[in-house]
């Protein structure tokens, strides 16, 4: 893996992982609630995203081996570009189990 490749690994994991750590000890109503968790939460998710997307770039052979990166890079370009429409519940449920999963197949690599 190149180092560019495991520059944008290192910034995918770290942001879900930041992800994670906002939203830890809050509900569903507390993120809700939050403007700036929400915001701090989406932001990351995007880093996750537009990291994955790069990687997707230049080493299409890591990235392949990432079964959930089709959907982050979706989210990111969602995120990106249709912001209106992001679900707040879709978004809590990456954050109960499917980020995690993301997370485990990036550390894996």
């Amino acid at each position: 893996m190149s180092p560019d490749a495991r520059t944008f690994l290192c910034d995918a994991i770290g942001a879900a992982r930041l992800a994670l750590n906002f939203v830890q000890g809050r509900s569903f109503d507390d993120y809700q609630a939050d403007a700036m968790l929400r915001s701090a939460v989406e932001r990351q998710l995007f880093i996750v995203g537009e990291a994955l997307g790069r990687l997707r770039q230049i080493d299409p052979g890591t990235a392949a081996r990432i079964a959930d990166l089709p959907r982050a890079v979706g989210l990111r370009n969602i995120l990106a570009h249709a912001y209106s429409v992001v679900d707040d519940s879709v978004i809590w449920g990456l954050l109960s189990g499917p980020l995690d999963r993301l997370i485990a197949q990036m550390e894996a690599i």
